[in-house]
Order: C-alpha cells, then structure tokens, then sequence
C-alpha cells in the first residue's frame, strides 16, 4: 500500500499558528488545497486553491487521486465535518488526517458546560426541527448554525414553539483573535448580522419537550381519521420494540404515526402508503417532527411495493391483510425479524387466528373505551375492538 495521497486537516481560527508541523508540511506539498474561501484566507492559500463548491461534492477531490492534495475543514473533519463525506469514498491508506479542538469542543470549554452532557447538532444544512427530539427543560444544547442571520432564525423558531425563555449564547470565531461571545434570551435576541457565526448554544427553558414515552397525543400528527390511536400505538411499539439503528416497513402507514414513534427511538422506517393524500401526510408529519432523514415514504400498494425494499428488522401491518400479503412479506423477511399485524374486520381477524396457530406468537383483543358525556352523567364510548397479532420469524 503506498503513502497517502489525500491529507484531511482541521484548522482553527488561529490560522496555520494553530497548525502542527505535519499539517503545514503537507500544506506545503500539495498541489492542490480543497475548502471554504475563510479555511483558505487562514491558511493564506491564493493559487493552489480550490473552493468547495455549493452544494458540495466529494467527487472533485477524487480527480486528484494519486497527487498531494490537502482538504481544509473547520476544527475536526470527522464532527459533522467533510470528513466523513471524504473516506466514505475512499480505500484505508489512501489518506491521513489531523484534527483540531471542534467548535463544540471549544464552545463548551468557553461556557463550562461538560461535554458529554452536552447535545451536539449540525444545522448549517439541516432543518431546526431536529432540535425538536432533544428539546427538554435544562437540555444544553450546541448547534452548528450557517450565520447570524440562521441564529436570528433559531431564535424566531424556539420562541414560536413555546421555548422564548432559553439562554442562548452565540459564538464566532471561536480560538482566533476575532473570538466573540454574547449571551441573549430567545424571545428578546435582536439579531447578528455577522456572517462569521459558527455555532449557538442554548439552554432550553420554557415549554415541555416530546415525552420519551411510546403512545405520544393524536393532537401532534396531521391525518384524515386514518391514524393508529394513542394507546394500540403505545401497545404496538411495545409490541415492536425499536433499537436504534434499525428498519422497519410500515405498511399502510396512514398518519406514519408509528414511522415517527419508531423514528424518534433512533431507528429508520420505509412507509409504504398506497394513497397519496395520506402520503402528503406522512411527509408533512415526518418534517414537523424533524425526521425527514429517518423515514423513507413510498407510495404504493403492498405487496408490490415492497419489491426492491431493503429487508427489515420489523415490520408493522396496521390493517388490510390478506394471505398473499402475509405470504408475500413472510417469504422475503429474514428469520430474527418481528410482524406485528392489527385486525378490525372478522375476516382479517379469522386470518390473523389461523397465522397465530401456524406460527406461534403472541394474540391479543384490544377493547378500549374512554369516558364521555351522556346527558347530565357519563358514560362508557367503545372504540372497535382490534385484534394484535405479533411474532418473530
């Protein structure tokens, strides 16, 4: 294996003082030097740089394999940097790298915040919704912002949703003599107009966040009437039990209520919804609830739409089986891998019986009923009675 052609170097904002030697070695024999036209200026690269495009594309470093060539990133490369976008496409040897203190590291030296308690978020190319599974009283929080016109925006955003009272902090240039910190409150930040911010810090305070709980209120998802109740869905992702890293394959998904569920324990989901009005739903849901990167949305009707999907570590039925649905799903799933199916109709709950004595399992009827007025008094309201079926391949 021969030397590395590629070197991957994380600069601050104290410019190549700030540099280890190795680093300005490599600096100096590149023929060409990849980053942002401010990791340039600080490296003081004029002719041999070259400055990433927008959107940004790995591919133009890949021309100049097998000659020097440095990339230049803020901090460390491989925290929410370029770095990872790089040796994803690269064979171990082909490249070294040398890192620098991140802006979270920095920023939570500057605040006294300890970081492992510390939640740590790239937004310069993401939406603020992925703040909201993390948003809770106290919850110290670091982002990574685009600008100061981006934290004007968070700051809009947080008090929109009911978290005005937070500390926020905003932070540029942090390590370089143009280092600047301000503290404000949300609700009362007059804005930044420095294109040089690189991070926000806040600490939440007002509002509740979404609770850790399956089962989350009906009220938090946009559907037509096709939703899976608060409660079956807290007994279904029980049923489910979702880790993160793991798939699941939402068929008639709906709302995408259990995608989202599934989603917000870290795991990803593919809903397959054969109406595209629903689907919208799915969408609109999944962007509300910052998700947009964990749950996949197609549209189509099972179980040809499950063709080319990739195979699951759960699967979840919430109504419409039939046999050549379950045959179709059971024959392309790996053994380890749980089913859960839901029955509203006798037919499908005769079929869900037959499938409990052929393959085991667990069978449960779900009767739920829930107070309501009846003239001066109360009384019972029944919801149709579901039937659960649930069992592992």
């Amino acid at each position: 294996m021969g030397s590395p052609w590629l070197t991957i170097i994380g600069i601050g904002e104290d410019g190549l003082a700030g540099l280890s030697d190795a680093s300005r070695k490599a600096l100096g024999e590149a023929e060409t030097v990849f980053g942002g036209e401010r990791h340039l200026a600080l490296a003081g690269i004029a002719e041999r740089g070259s400055v990433w495009p927008v959107p940004f594309d790995a591919e133009i470093v890949l021309e100049c394999r097998g000659r020097p060539t440095v990339v230049l990133a803020s901090g460390d490369p491989f925290w929410h940097g370029v770095g990872g976008s790089l040796v994803g496409k690269l064979q171990l040897g082909e490249w070294v790298a040398h890192s620098a203190p991140s802006t979270f590291s920095l920023a939570a030296a500057r605040l006294g915040w300890r970081l492992e308690n510390v939640i740590c978020l790239g937004l310069h190319a993401a939406p603020f919704e992925r703040l909201l599974q993390h948003l809770a009283r106290c919850a110290r929080i670091i982002c990574l912002v685009r600008d100061g016109s981006a934290a004007s925006d968070l700051a809009r955003w947080l008090t929109e949703r009911g978290w005005g009272p937070s500390a926020v902090w905003t932070l540029s240039a942090l390590g370089g003599p143009r280092e600047s910190i301000a503290q404000h409150r949300a609700d009362s930040y007059a804005g930044d107009s420095s294109d040089s911010l690189v991070a926000v810090a806040l600490e939440a305070r007002g509002t509740q966040g979404i609770a850790r709980s399956s089962g989350l209120p009906d009220a938090l998802f946009v559907h037509d009437g096709q939703l899976t109740k608060r409660p079956v869905r807290a007994l279904a992702l029980s049923a489910l039990s979702p880790r993160p890293g793991e798939q699941l394959w939402d068929i008639g998904a709906g709302s995408g209520s259990i995608s989202i569920e599934w989603a917000l324990c870290g795991g990803t989901a593919i809903a397959v919804e054969a109406r595209r009005d629903r689907a919208a739903n799915i969408r609109s849901n999944a962007a509300s609830f910052g998700l947009t990167h964990r749950i996949t949305v197609i549209e189509g009707k099972a179980p040809g739409a499950l063709s080319s999907l990739e195979v699951p570590d759960a699967v979840f039925v919430g109504g419409g089986l039939d046999a050549d649905m379950f045959d179709a799903i059971w024959s392309r799933i790996a053994p380890g891998t749980r089913l859960l199916a839901h029955a509203v109709t006798l037919e499908t709950e005769a079929l869900l019986s037959d499938l409990h004595q052929r393959h085991g399992g667990e069978l449960m009827r779900l009767e739920i009923a829930q107070a309501e007025p009846l003239g001066r008094y109360r009384s019972w309201k029944a919801a149709r009675p579901i039937v659960q079926w649930s069992a592992v391949r």
